[in-house]
């Protein structure tokens, strides 16, 4: 079990690398899919967790239950129904990096059974007052 310590949201005083920058999500996506929830999101300067959770179940599962049986979605699609049990967590992965022409933005592409969903996650890297840090997710459809 990690400390506190190795979780804090890392802070460079020079832009870091694309590659380090990549590390970072690529742990933090690892804790989200584990339901390391807590220790996901102290590695980068956060939004709203419960946001980014709802919107990669509604681009994964809900899109998935939706697809298969657009009569019986609304039974299955109960409004809690992502926080409740957050095993389908664990069927995301993490797609293509594609980094924006300035080099401090990019997004993430998901996959959720193999399968790119329409939600994509965009991180930044951004000046602070006390060094550059990795901020995000945002959603993206």
């Amino acid at each position: 079990m990690s400390d506190l310590y190795d979780l804090a949201v890392e802070i460079w005083t020079d832009p870091p690398a694309r590659t380090t920058v990549e590390t970072v999500v690529r742990r933090y996506f690892s804790l989200l899919r584990a339901g390391r929830i807590p220790e996901a999101v102290q590695l980068v300067d956060h939004t709203p967790v419960r946001h980014v959770l709802q919107r990669l179940w509604v681009g994964s599962v809900g899109a998935s239950v939706e697809a298969d049986d657009a009569d019986d979605a609304d039974d299955r699609l109960a409004a809690d129904q992502w926080e409740r049990d957050l095993s389908w967590l664990g069927e995301l992965t993490l797609g293509d990096f594609h980094w924006g022409h300035t080099g401090s933005s990019f997004y993430v592409e998901i996959t959720y059974n193999a399968r790119t969903i329409e939600v994509s996650l965009g991180f930044w890297v951004k000046p602070t007052d006390t060094g550059w840090v990795v901020s995000g997710p945002s959603t993206l459809w």
